[in-house]
């Protein structure tokens, strides 16, 4: 097999994957996702992936596409063997075109890159779903790809406009493109988004970009409760404030961060800028636009909060905020030795409720628990905190995302909000969708993948659910 692949793409880029090959695994490692990868091939070009492609369909090789391999869910990992299809030589920019708003990088490019190159030209590319450096653009639209700034400006799948892929049994299509608008067929652009690489192989993506706002204003509104907290959303949302980010962390969170708030900034009420002790939640709040729109958007937010917060710290440096909230995953896993979080979404009239019920699961399975999210979407990275040397808790939060999941399809939410769905939530998804809506993705499958070859045994839903933590 290496060697009929080496024909295609050269033989320096047709790996072994040993036991402890990086490609063997992604961020899912963690809680017990391992690969056992016949190969790992390394194409340098959209057509050389369709040749791979080709050749494994017609050998009945598996195929599992990856990116940067910063995937949670081991979406990425060829757990029943195959071949690895790493696209980071696919790492062109193709077209930028800064007076058109647009942007045809491969999938290769990384997230940061992107970002970057918009900047650099008053342009911004809002999606920022993490890990930016390493991540990249193919895998973000494969997972449909979230973070923070979802909230305005939308998911990945939000900014594109057309996609690059190859579909079996090896044919490299156009889907979408730079027109503005487009009913003559089928979606099948949105097919791709989010497919986490069951449906085809994405090569580039046009992306679509918006002008830079010109101001940006960060604070963070501490309250005395959860219950306070998601009333205080509801209201933002009541009073027609459309904010750019509207994160939450709560009491727990809260209390395990501290130590690393920075300090420095404004306060209001008057006083240092520093976390109140009594605080039980929090809510990171941003808004961008034009100067006068963000003063008038910043004065009615301290309006709304009157009354009802307990501070109100704008940050003097907004980065230093977001490096201290993006290292909540370091500090939690740190308290304990390990966590298991589980990305969710309630609905934001439900989050109160969810974030309550939550916690009291924990509890009954003898475990720390905590929350945070983006709380304008009713995101919730519900998070309990392990031992991992010891089998009986390691069983209790098995059981508690059981409960967990009950609890979110009760409510009418989703086991998945950007994270994707992966190895580690297969079979879960039966339970949120009708009997009709799983058939329809099955058949769509079928008609895609007629061999069940592309990154098999990933995100649908009637395969056996099984807990990542019995394969640890």
């Amino acid at each position: 097999m290496r060697r009929e692949l080496s024909r295609i793409v050269g033989s320096e880029h047709v790996l072994e994957a040993p036991p402890g090959s990086p490609y063997n695994h992604d961020c899912s490692r963690r809680r017990g996702v391992q690969g056992r990868a016949d190969a790992v091939v390394l194409p340098g070009s959209a057509r050389e992936v369709a040749a791979v492609l080709a050749w494994c369909y017609g050998h009945d090789v598996a195929i599992v596409p990856r990116g940067g391999g910063t995937g949670l869910m081991g979406g990425a990992v060829a757990v029943h063997g195959g071949v690895v299809l790493s696209l980071e030589r696919l790492g062109r920019v193709r077209e930028l075109e800064p007076s058109l708003w647009r942007m045809l990088p491969e999938a290769g490019v990384s997230t940061r890159h992107v970002q970057r190159l918009a900047r650099e030209n008053g342009l911004m590319f809002a999606p920022d779903p993490g890990a930016a450096e390493q991540s990249q653009i193919g895998g973000n639209v494969a997972t449909n790809a979230g973070g923070p700034h979802a909230l305005k400006y939308g998911v990945t799948g939000s900014w594109v406009a057309g996609l690059e892929v190859v579909l079996a049994p090896g044919e490299l299509v156009e889907l979408g493109g730079w027109g503005g608008k487009d009913v003559a067929g089928y979606d099948l652009k949105s097919l791709l988004i989010g497919s986490e690489g069951t449906l085809g192989v994405i090569t580039a993506v046009r992306l679509r970009l918006l002008p830079a706002p010109e101001a940006t204003l960060a604070m963070v509104v501490f309250l005395r409760t959860a219950a306070e907290g998601c009333e205080a959303i509801a209201e933002v949302f009541a009073a027609g404030l459309r904010p750019s980010v509207l994160d939450f962390l709560d009491g727990e969170t809260l209390r395990m961060l501290a130590a690393g708030y920075p300090e420095e900034g404004r306060s209001s009420p008057a006083g240092p800028a520093r976390m109140p002790a009594d605080a039980g939640f929090a809510l990171i709040v941003e808004v961008d636009g034009a100067p006068a729109e963000v003063r008038a958007q910043g004065a009615e937010l301290l309006e709304l909060m009157d009354g009802r917060a307990i501070a109100v710290h704008e940050p003097a440096d907004a980065e230093e905020l977001w490096r201290w909230r993006e290292g909540v995953n370091g500090v939690l896993t740190g308290v304990r030795g390990a966590k298991v979080s589980e990305d969710v979404v309630f609905p934001v009239e439900r989050l109160a409720e969810g974030l309550q019920r939550f916690a009291q699961i924990a509890e009954r399975h003898g475990l720390p628990s905590c929350a945070f999210g983006h709380g304008g979407e009713g995101n919730v990275h519900a998070t309990v905190l392990v031992d991992p040397s010891l089998e009986a808790e390691l069983d209790a939060a098995q059981a508690a995302g059981e409960e967990l999941f009950a609890l979110v399809i009760e409510l009418g939410g989703s086991v998945a909000g950007e994270h994707g769905v992966g190895w580690l939530k297969r079979g879960r998804l039966e339970a949120q969708w009708s009997e009709r809506a799983v058939e329809l993705h099955e058949e769509l499958k079928r008609a895609f993948d007629p061999k069940d070859l592309l990154n098999p045994g990933k995100k649908l839903a009637r395969y056996p659910a099984r807990s990542p933590l019995t394969s640890r």
